[in-house]
């Protein structure tokens, strides 16, 4: 995580990631279409669509964990990231996935650790740098406390804040989360969010995110990329995309929206058959 030089999470110098006109595919069957997408320096891009629409495809992609049949992802020092050495792309960019092992007999410090990674030379492991990274990840996550606790004996939450630490210890100006809030309870949701939020603000990240929650994204995003069946239905702000029209025709049912006046944020809320419930007479 590089420190903003303003702390208005807007300066220039932190990379961008660009993915252009990206096809990409399982096998012989093609998920997603001709998708575009530019994540920022100091703003949240959030990747929202059903099930199957290639969200989380569409971030491996940007991460290089899945090639694309063609199209094109670039950094600006890179206009072809794809041909970068692997320590190269690490040390610009990095994911959160949605599954990750969880070792035995490693202490929270050590796993922060690994992300390090990026840094060490293959047959040695100097890294000046890397136990100021490793505590400052673990400070912004909160998990400094249990530095030496075993990564098996935490709960789920915990554990998620731990695997940020480890992304934020890479020390990349590009972070890319898949569901991060997914098997949370309602306070670490929140808390992954509001940190996700600090790093764009105060660090300049540029921020890439697969959320399902709707509400979430407007909370959390500057932009919204909205996809169904692997197209780009959408992209722009939250009140540009999140339309009532536009998300019950990609979701398949009636979606209404409103804007909080207290928050100013757009709120939805998906209509099912017991949406409203009938008062039954006395």
């Amino acid at each position: 995580m590089k420190p903003s030089s303003t702390g208005s999470g807007a300066p220039a110098e932190h990379p961008s990631l660009a993915g252009s006109d990206l096809f990409l595919a399982y096998d012989r069957s093609t998920v997603v279409h001709g998708a575009s997408l530019d994540l920022v320096a100091g703003r949240v891009t959030a990747l929202i669509g059903p099930n199957g629409s290639g969200k989380s495809t569409l971030l491996r992609s940007l991460a290089r964990l899945h090639r694309p049949t063609s199209g094109t992802v670039s950094l600006p020092d890179a206009p072809d990231a794809l041909a970068l050495k692997p320590k190269d792309f690490a040390r610009q960019v990095t994911l959160l996935s949605q599954s990750r092992p969880t070792p035995n007999g490693v202490t929270v410090r050590d796993i922060v650790g690994y992300g390090r990674h990026p840094y060490q030379a293959r047959y040695r492991r100097t890294d000046a740098d890397g136990p100021r990274a490793v505590a400052h990840a673990m400070e912004v996550t909160g998990v400094t406390g249990m530095a030496d606790r075993g990564v098996d004996e935490l709960s789920g939450g915990e554990l998620q804040r731990v695997w940020l630490a480890t992304c934020l210890a890479q020390d990349t100006g590009v972070l890319l989360l898949d569901e991060p809030t997914t098997y949370l309870d309602l306070r670490y949701q929140v808390e992954i969010l509001d940190l996700v939020r600090d790093l764009a603000d105060d660090h300049g990240v540029a921020v890439g995110v697969v959320l399902h929650d709707l509400n979430q994204a407007a909370a959390v995003a500057d932009h919204v990329v909205l996809l169904r069946s692997g197209v780009v239905q959408a992209s722009g702000s939250p009140v540009d995309v999140l339309t009532a029209d536009l998300l019950s025709e990609t979701y398949g049912l009636r979606i209404d929206v409103s804007v909080d006046p207290a928050t100013d944020l757009v709120r939805t809320e998906p209509v099912g058959r017991h949406t409203t419930r009938r008062t039954q007479p006395a």
